[in-house]
């Protein structure tokens, strides 16, 4: 038997093993380190016994105690139910601006709105409610058919040109290329888009007055401020829903998109309708 070697430096053995001519010192593990890795071995085995652990071909073993997160997590979704429960029940017996007024009773509500408002309305006006081309920004104070409670819990319920609810809001803007010829609609179009900006022509901006009188006051109303009624947008205001600028203007007269928001009243149930209501009013647009 050939005799070990002894590290000159340390006086410690090596393991005999040698790389490039590095040797491993044989320095055993301490004491501690080697009984806690014992421990953790007796601490292993005793969980696979307690608990499920071992996968099988289509479970797992069920351990002596038969603990299941999963049973676990739904006691605590059905406890949390329980605590939302009495929640949603005065939601249901109260009306938006009872539930508005109750500091306790908004707060869950706006917290509900939102989780359903990422759901349902999200895919339209954006994760934010700042809505984009053809679809309202729910954070401004401008609004189609009106800002307050009773208005936005009415649109959400019925929806807006929803043929599947008798109590939508309907209202459609006339194809004025059937109406008017280009000059006009030009006209119109830099009178409308001078309202807040520089008319690229003032000459058709001034003639274009006239048009709007005749043709648009009866729903924009004659200051151009919009009527919450008919649906009709203000227009003497910065904020554009089809697009801004005069081509843009032009290109809506001619031949004006009409947009179609569901009823969600059938779908998602009063309550939740009633949280939404108050989500959206509480973003800071609503009057």
């Amino acid at each position: 038997m050939s005799e070990k070697h002894v590290d000159e430096l340390s006086g410690v053995e090596t393991t005999g093993h040698e790389w490039d001519g590095i040797r491993e010192l044989n320095n055993p593990m301490p004491r501690w380190w080697v009984w806690t890795f014992y421990a953790t071995i007796v601490w292993a085995i005793g969980y696979a016994i307690l608990y499920p652990s071992i996968p099988m071909i289509a479970s797992a073993t069920k351990g002596y105690l038969n603990f299941s997160s999963r049973a676990a997590l739904q006691q605590d979704l059905d406890q949390a139910k329980t605590a939302q429960m009495k929640f949603h029940d005065m939601i249901a017996a109260k009306t938006v601006q009872e539930i508005d007024t109750d500091p306790k009773l908004r707060e869950f509500a706006v917290a509900g709105g939102a989780s359903a408002f990422k759901v349902n309305c999200a895919p339209c006006h954006g994760s934010g409610a700042s809505g984009g081309p053809g679809f309202p920004n729910l954070n401004d104070d401008d609004w189609l058919w009106g800002g307050d409670l009773d208005s936005i819990q009415k649109t959400i319920s019925h929806g807006i040109r929803f043929d599947a609810d008798p109590d939508t809001h309907l209202s459609e803007m006339p194809a004025f290329g059937e109406m008017l010829d280009k000059t006009q609609i030009r006209q119109v179009a830099a009178y409308v888009w001078g309202l807040t900006n520089a008319p690229s022509d003032p000459a058709l901006a001034s003639a274009g007055k006239q048009v709007f009188m005749d043709n648009c006051a009866a729903c924009h109303g004659e200051d151009a401020k919009g009527k919450f009624e008919v649906g009709a947008p203000n227009l003497a205001d910065a904020i554009w829903l089809k697009g801004k600028g005069e081509d843009a203007i032009i290109r809506q007269v001619t031949a004006p998109k009409h947009g179609v928001m569901p009823a969600w009243s059938a779908r998602l149930g009063d309550t939740t309708v009633k949280e939404l209501t108050v989500f959206v009013h509480s973003l800071g647009g609503g009057k």
